[in-house]
């Protein structure tokens, strides 16, 4: 009832609430906050590549960590557990069975695996001064600028043994690592205000990259039967001037003479065991005639001077007659991988982006270098074949895949069996059009190039005439007792010849390039993305680095007058079985054969005192005998 009474009691009127024009607004502002930030975000290509930096950046961090953290027996641990134990290593296993070291070792690196360093440059190079721009490992990118030391007026930084400068220098100043990186069109030297000198020392090229060995494992297995720094010796030069011209500018044949000298009297007269790799088989073919000249052209050491310094050559990987991918690589600065690569993304690398066409300034920088034509094939249509004929002729190339541990029988004279495949023109080195590779000789039309395509483009202004700056020596010097061996790898799809194309017109700057769509059908397995391959190593085909073995210089030959015994050592590739074994130890591949057990074990046993006879003469799985057999070369 009291209720009732209150309620029927008048009220005053209610009193309207004040005007607030400001609160009105700002609670709307605050609604259309939370509703924009309800509303799903816009997701940014920048923000896809910031969290994909990220997530690469947290794997390899945490993978760093583990790799730290686990036992340093782990990973022999993991992979003995897969593939059960693992063989000494080649120096473990020797030690063993009493061998201790002998002969002193010199070795003589190949192309673009010995580190250059600069020691004068141009103002974009200014705190580089004794830092590799080739070759070593990528520490110092981290390092960079915080081991800075002034002398003068000038900045420059404590040498380190890595190779990380030139990334620093790629990375920020491309074109700058180009420019000194060339040389001089018309002396083959460095350019005017550049001095870019090869490292000394066993670690100017035992390693490439991080975790990528050349001469290093080499190096660990001679030491394990007492080989030390004193009688093992790295003949570095620089790799991109021409053979003579090492000497003119830094005297290396001198050196590489007076070291050798050096090692023979102080270990008793015991001759040296030579191992040269890659180019550096050249290199060192080069020097032998060159010591043996009379001054002031030659060393001056007279007709007997091999004969009473050196016990053996042991040739790795030796493109005696040169690499059909000099050719491809002179011709429109690419090879397999990067004509794959251009298929695969077409227009990258000659994009025209910040005035940087990736190819087109490699070819100019390559082309200056005089290396590049000590590659090119040798020996012409005799060697090479021509239009319609080659020594392949008949190659299978299906490749036969051979795993670690496996066996394989094969004959002396390595006659293998030749599958019945279409007539392949190996001859053909360049063919324009795959109708061309295929087609009969008389249906090809001829065209005079000399002359033709000559613009005033990027690539063109390089002067071409390198020829007249190189030389290739092939006749062995005036030592009987000493033995040349030609150890390469087989079993390995190795570039032969190629089918080009026009480029688009928006590549006028290498008008040519590999036709990636040529494919051979199925009577003709041999030709892939626009190559033809044959057996080898993957780098020079077995044509190049057996022929002079196995005939050229077999028994006394006009390129042999003393006849020095000759021994082919060939190394069938097996893959590794697992991820864990690395780069494999039954490699034949042109670089990583550098850690073939088999391969190091013959190094081993020859400097330790054995001949090519106690090794058991050739080891052949390949047909360059009978390959050898069709050159028709006057001997």
């Amino acid at each position: 009832m009291l209720r009732r009474r209150k309620g029927s009691e008048l009220k005053p009127p209610p009193k309207s609430p004040p005007h607030r024009d400001g609160d009105d607004d700002e609670k709307r502002r605050e609604k259309e906050a939370d509703r924009r930030e309800k509303r799903p975000k816009n997701w940014t290509c920048v923000d896809s590549c910031c969290w994909f930096v990220g997530c690469i950046c947290s794997i390899w961090w945490f993978l760093l960590f583990l790799y730290n953290a686990m036992p340093a027996s782990f990973p022999q641990y993991v992979t003995e557990a897969i593939t059960g134990p693992l063989p000494d290593p080649p120096g473990v296993k020797l030690q063993k069975e009493g061998l201790t070291a002998n002969h002193p070792v010199v070795f003589v690196p190949g192309i673009v695996t010995g580190g250059l360093e600069l020691w004068e440059g141009h103002q974009c190079a200014e705190g580089l001064f004794r830092k590799r721009l080739w070759g070593g490992t990528f520490g110092e990118v981290y390092k960079r600028g915080q081991s800075g030391l002034l002398f003068g007026a000038h900045k420059v930084m404590l040498r380190k043994s890595l190779w990380g400068d030139a990334f620093v220098v790629v990375y920020k100043r491309p074109l700058c690592w180009v420019e000194h990186m060339s040389l001089d069109n018309e002396t083959g030297l460095d350019p005017s205000g550049v001095r870019i000198r090869p490292v000394s020392g066993l670690v100017a090229a035992d390693y490439f990259a991080p975790g990528y060995f050349v001469w290093a494992v080499l190096i660990a297995n001679l030491a394990r039967i007492g080989y030390e720094e004193k009688n093992m010796y790295m003949a570095a030069y620089d790799w991109r001037i021409s053979f003579q011209n090492t000497e003119v500018r830094d005297q290396t044949l001198s050196r590489i003479k007076s070291n050798i000298e050096l090692m023979v009297a102080t270990s008793g007269g015991r001759k040296v065991v030579v191992i040269p790799h890659s180019m550096g088989v050249l290199y060192f073919l080069h020097f032998m005639k060159w010591v043996e000249a009379p001054s002031p052209m030659g060393g001056g050491g007279g007709s007997d001077w091999c004969a009473q310094h050196i016990k053996a050559v042991m040739n790795i990987g030796g493109p005696f007659l040169g690499v059909p991918k000099a050719v491809s690589g002179l011709f429109s600065a690419e090879a397999k991988d990067i004509a794959v690569a251009r298929a695969i993304a077409p227009g990258v690398l000659d994009m025209d982006v910040f005035g940087f066409q990736t190819l087109q300034h490699v070819m100019r920088m390559t082309r200056t270098w005089d290396s590049t034509m000590s590659m090119i094939p040798k020996g012409g249509d005799t060697i090479w074949g021509g239009l319609d004929w080659s020594p392949e002729e008949g190659y299978e190339c299906i490749a036969k895949k051979m795993k670690n541990n496996d066996t394989l029988t094969v004959e002396q004279n390595g006659n293998g069996s030749l599958g019945n495949t279409k007539h392949v023109h190996y001859g053909r080195i360049i063919s324009f059009g795959k109708d061309v590779a295929d087609a009969k000789s008389s249906e090809i039309e001829r065209m005079d190039f000399r002359g033709a395509v000559r613009g005033n483009n990027l690539v063109n202004t390089t002067n071409c005439d390198m020829m007249k700056r190189g030389s290739a020596h092939f006749s062995l010097p005036n030592a009987p007792n000493m033995e040349i061996f030609s150890m390469y790898g087989v079993g390995i799809p190795t570039e032969r010849a190629y089918v080009y194309k026009l480029s688009s017109a928006s590549e006028c700057y290498i008008p040519f390039q590999i036709d990636t769509s040529a494919n051979g059908e199925n009577d003709c397995n041999c030709l892939k993305g626009g190559v033809f391959n044959v057996d080898g190593d993957e780098t020079v085909p077995i044509l190049s680095a057996g022929f002079m073995a196995a005939k050229g210089w077999r028994g006394k030959t006009r390129f042999n007058p003393s006849g020095i015994g000759t021994h082919i050592r060939e190394y069938n590739h097996a893959p590794p079985a697992t991820l864990l074994e690395g780069r494999g130890t039954q490699s034949g591949a042109h670089v990583d054969i550098m850690g073939n057990f088999a391969l190091i074990e013959d190094i081993i046993r020859v400097a330790a005192g054995a001949t090519g006879e106690d090794l058991g003469g050739d080891r052949v799985y390949s047909d360059i005998f009978k390959w050898s057999e069709r050159i028709n070369l006057q001997l």
